[in-house]
């Protein structure tokens, strides 16, 4: 059986020419992060390429060429499929910029620089954010399922359409509560319960890596706004109906009254004769009976004609 010693010293010199071979920094992954629309620049170390050196860019799992400078030529391969006009490269340096990126150039991005004295090999890991909403603070009051105290108002800090970020309650410096999400989602919430005297200082706070943005919690305003259950709406709407109502019937009683007033005033355009009675909209109206009685007999007048005196009349009802 053969056996093989290899000493301390052999097994660290081959570790070195390996390390030679495939970069000291082989499996060293330099993680960067940027907001969306803005540039990141990936830098390679070189002070200066030389004529005989080679740097070459690559990106995503298929290791896809897209940018490379050998004997002091530049070549952007087909890199303008994906990145357009936004892909710079260093003449000088080597070094990558991405302009106005977006979360589609998120990604792995692998760096070979081959000179006259060995290979070196380094990784980015680009983290492109989407940019971060303002926390928006509401009264949550009448939606908890929980009630609360009339002491104590519950309210509810809320962002939209955010991924790999943290929400916090804080009461002054202090962290009171927090959640944090890795993918995408709709909405992130985050409630929190105060007294409506309470004095302290708090905010709701909404961060990645990059950035943060903070809003105040201002009790006076949000907590002194409630608004009205349903059970003071119903007797409200009965109230106004009941008052509706009675405003109608009065309308229409009043207008039939007056409908008929209108009517018995009009004067009658029949002969009435003696002894008549007529029915009209249910009020009998009798008529006088007319007597005329002869003062004296008739007189004859010079000229053959009769005057004749009558005396006065009589109404008998």
């Amino acid at each position: 059986m053969l056996k093989i010693y290899i000493s301390k010293a052999t097994l660290c010199l081959f570790l070195s020419l390996i390390r030679g071979v495939f970069g000291a920094d082989a499996d060293e992954v330099k993680s960067v992060s940027v907001t969306e629309r803005d540039f990141v620049t990936l830098n390679t170390d070189v002070t200066e390429v030389q004529k005989t050196d080679q740097i070459l860019w690559m990106f995503g799992p298929q290791e896809t060429r897209i940018a490379e400078i050998h004997k002091q030529s530049i070549d952007m391969f087909d890199s303008n499929e994906t990145f357009g006009d936004r892909l710079k490269m260093n003449r000088q340096t080597g070094s990558l910029t991405i302009t106005d990126i977006t979360t589609e150039l998120s990604g792995l991005y692998k760096l070979t620089i081959i000179t006259s004295g060995g290979t070196t090999y380094k990784r980015f890991s680009v983290t492109v954010y989407a940019p971060l909403p303002v926390p928006v603070i509401s009264n949550n009051t009448l939606s908890s399922q929980k009630p609360s105290p009339d002491s104590r108002c519950s309210v509810l800090c809320s962002v939209l359409n955010v991924s790999a970020v943290s929400l916090s309650w804080y009461k002054g410096n202090s962290v009171l509560s927090s959640i944090s999400v890795s993918d995408l989602s709709i909405r992130l919430s985050l409630p929190l319960e105060v007294e409506d005297q309470d004095n302290n200082t708090y905010s709701c706070v909404v961060n990645n890596t990059i950035t943060n943005h903070t809003t105040h919690l201002d009790i006076s305003q949000t907590c002194h706004t409630k608004t009205p259950p349903a059970a003071i709406f119903l007797p409200l709407l009965i109230s106004a109906l009941v008052l509706a109502g009675l405003a109608a019937a009065m309308y229409f009683l009043y207008k039939k009254h007056k409908e008929k007033k209108v009517d018995g005033s009009k004067p009658s355009t029949q002969r009435l004769t003696t002894a008549q009675t007529e029915q009209t909209d249910d009020i009998e109206i009798h008529y006088a009976e007319a007597t005329f009685h002869l003062q004296n007999k008739p007189k004859n007048k010079a000229n053959g004609t009769e005057e004749i005196i009558y005396s006065s009349v009589n109404m008998i009802t």
